[in-house]
């Protein structure tokens, strides 16, 4: 019986709107654990990694090159990948955001060391540095960040391990890009499939060959926002844009990652109870992660 370790980081300061702290409640509301034994998985939740509120400590304005409440979500990061370093060999991890720089801490703490694939998939690039950032909000700066671009307090937290290569790195569901972000993948090189290209050439299309571009990888972490999905599938999310995944698509995508064999880490972010409409994001996110984790039609993946 295979074990899945979940680690709640409850951080909405990367966020330009409050609520996503209350996201790995409302996942966990969602009979994520349920869902995840019925699978045959042992679960064992390590609880919640520690974040203060804004009201709690000061903090001066943000801005370009200065990243908002930077210090205190770095921290946070570091609790994360600590707490996801040290799980047992060979345990699954699935981490439940917060804001999409919950990644900054949960993507190094996955790797624990060793060379690890990244999904991205996302209606953002998250490709931001301080530098480019036209608000300051760190969820617009993680995969920069781990990358090796931009603020030092973020780029250590790999606490001295190679950072993430962009040959290691796969968008899929783009469709809302800053220019910045835009040159920056041209210039690094990195793969990236927007929703246009999925709806030009179809999913199944579209996964297969970014699981082909992460083949040279024995594990891959899939980074999971909830935005990603069409509104109408996810409303409880801060920055909806609307043309994403169907629910259907969205499944199918997570039933061909499965199909590698190789995904040994999960995050779930981003997800916002205040918007939401009867925690249905929460749900979908919990029913998405089955299907990564196995679940078929007709039974568990053998």
């Amino acid at each position: 019986m295979r074990e899945v370790r979940v680690l709640g980081v409850p951080m909405d300061l990367g966020a330009g709107r409050r609520g996503v702290d209350m996201g790995p409640s409302a996942l966990r509301l969602a009979q994520l654990e349920t869902t995840l034994e019925s699978l045959g998985f042992r679960v064992t939740d390590m609880g919640n990694t520690e974040v203060p509120v804004p009201e709690s400590f000061a903090q001066g304005p943000g801005g370009t090159g200065n990243p908002l409440y930077a210090d205190v979500i770095a921290a946070a990061c570091r609790a994360a990948a600590q707490a996801l370093a040290s799980r047992p060999p060979g345990s699954l991890a699935v981490s439940l955001g917060g804001d999409h720089s919950v990644s900054m801490g949960t993507v190094p703490g996955s790797a624990a060391g060793r060379p690890i694939g990244l999904l991205w998939i996302d209606a953002h690039a998250d490709l931001n540095t301080p530098e480019t950032s036209p608000s300051g909000n760190v969820h617009g700066m993680p995969v920069a960040h781990l990358l090796g671009l931009g603020d030092e307090r973020f780029t250590s937290l790999w606490e001295g391990q190679p950072h993430l290569a962009p040959e290691d790195l796969v968008y899929i569901g783009l469709r809302s890009v800053d220019p910045p972000e835009a040159r920056a993948i041209a210039d690094l090189g990195i793969t990236a499939y927007t929703m246009t290209d999925l709806d030009k050439r179809g999913v199944a299309a579209v996964a297969v060959e970014a699981l082909d571009h992460l083949a040279h990888r024995d594990r891959l972490h899939v980074s999971f926002d909830a935005d990603v999905l069409d509104p109408t599938v996810a409303p409880g999310v801060g920055t909806p844009v609307p043309g994403g995944l169907t629910y259907r698509e969205a499944h199918l995508l997570m039933e061909l990652l499965a199909e590698s064999g190789k995904v040994g880490s999960l995050d779930l972010v981003e997800v916002n109870p205040i918007l939401d409409v009867a925690n249905r994001t929460a749900a979908t996110l919990v029913e998405l992660t089955a299907s990564l984790f196995g679940k078929r039609i007709l039974g568990k993946r053998a």
